[in-house]
């Protein structure tokens, strides 16, 4: 991986062993990042429960630790405000806005081929199973 003095100005290589791009992709590809961004994308920002409900199926404790994580490496924002009972939003940072066309693309991929991967996967299982 090259690096630099500024940090926001390296360049990853994903087929280096060490390299953090990895940790990034594993980031990017969970299913709920994938979720969190694209209704963040669409409507922001969110309060945690506007969220989750958009979300649906995620469990608050999932969606805390992919909110967190988003928030650590600079894709997401939590806004805390200073009332009674204290209110929270969250919203999508430049980089995390940048990270929708992607990610959508991901998602229409999926979308349009799950009946060619869902007959494949039957198809597959029906073999008969192979000796070790």
């Amino acid at each position: 991986m090259e690096t630099t003095r500024d940090s926001s100005a390296r360049t990853g290589d994903l087929f280096d062993p060490n390299c953090p791009t990895r940790r990034v992709l594993d980031r990017i590809g969970d299913k709920w990042t994938v979720m969190v961004v694209e209704i963040l994308a669409e409507t922001s920002p969110l309060r945690f429960t506007d969220l989750r409900a958009r979300v649906r199926g995620v469990t608050p404790k999932v969606l805390t630790q992919v909110l967190r994580a988003l928030e650590r490496d600079g894709l997401l924002e939590r806004h805390v405000f200073a009332e009674v009972p204290p209110r929270v939003e969250y919203s999508l940072t430049a980089a995390g806005i940048s990270l929708r066309g992607p990610l959508a693309a991901i998602r229409i991929w999926a979308e349009t081929h799950i009946g060619g991967i869902l007959t494949a996967q039957s198809s597959f299982d029906a073999r008969p199973k192979r000796s070790r």
